[in-house]
């Protein structure tokens, strides 16, 4: 399966799977234009659109793609995604043939209440939920509930590609240093992406085992993002230091 960054709007990425045979998958397509190319110069054919949550720099162009191509439109329980076809749920298995694609459906609330991550052949779909470096905003879910989310993506089996809807990791990165700044692999990690992003390249995706290497949203209960929390006042459970990453990224400004 290659997987392939589609960059849109102003900072998103929708994310294009296909096989060696033509066969495409896509997944929150914020814009149909982007799609419509990289289908057209890859010589593919869409066969499924995928949606994590029911914002429209990750659905805009969905109805537009699902028109011109006639193909089902997968998405979560969320009556704000009028487009879709066929919903799914968490625990869900979604199998696709063409091109042969097996996911796990996993409800992730946090960004927004009905999101869900897309999780199998290979790759981590992951909307706004986890980005590289860093995780969503909570624009409608709890501390506990995003938190819960991530623990569950950290349980995935760690060679996972992550497939995130933005590219923010550099400035994630500037405020993951703040937290862990002498975090090794944090380190190298930020080298790679100044590489990568000096030669305008997308910094992802990246791997799951890395992101638990590099991530404070996911390392929370590692020593060093536990003395950060306790100079910041909130050492004492995982949730609580959880907040206080997530109000510190908030703010945060460099």
């Amino acid at each position: 399966m290659h997987v392939v960054p589609l960059p849109a709007l102003a900072d998103n990425y929708i994310w294009l799977l296909h096989d060696d045979s033509g066969h495409a998958i896509v997944v929150d397509p914020g814009e149909a234009g982007p799609v419509e190319d990289a289908l057209h110069a890859r010589k593919l054919k869409l066969r499924a659109i995928l949606l994590t949550h029911h914002h429209n720099d990750h659905i805009g162009g969905a109805g537009a793609l699902r028109k011109a191509h006639e193909v089902p439109v997968y998405a979560p329980e969320d009556d704000r995604i009028s487009i879709a076809t066929h919903r799914v749920r968490d625990g869900d298995a979604l199998a696709l043939t063409q091109p042969f694609a097996r996911f796990q459906v996993m409800a992730v609330p946090g960004h927004t209440i009905s999101h869900i991550v897309y999780a199998g052949t290979g790759v981590l779909l992951c909307g706004d939920t986890l980005f590289s470096l860093g995780c969503g905003r909570l624009f409608e879910g709890t501390p506990a509930q995003m938190f819960s989310s991530l623990q569950r993506i950290a349980a995935l089996p760690d060679n996972l590609l992550v497939c995130c809807g933005h590219e923010y990791t550099a400035a994630n990165g500037r405020f993951a240093q703040t937290v862990e700044p002498d975090n090794a692999a944090l380190k190298q990690r930020l080298d790679e992406v100044a590489k990568l992003r000096a030669q305008q390249q997308p910094s992802v995706p990246a791997t799951l085992s890395s992101e638990l290497a590099c991530n404070p949203f996911l390392r929370v209960n590692s020593e060093s993002v536990i003395d950060w929390c306790r100079r910041h006042g909130a050492a004492n459970e995982p949730v609580a230091r959880f907040a206080a990453l997530r109000s510190a990224k908030d703010v945060f400004q460099a």
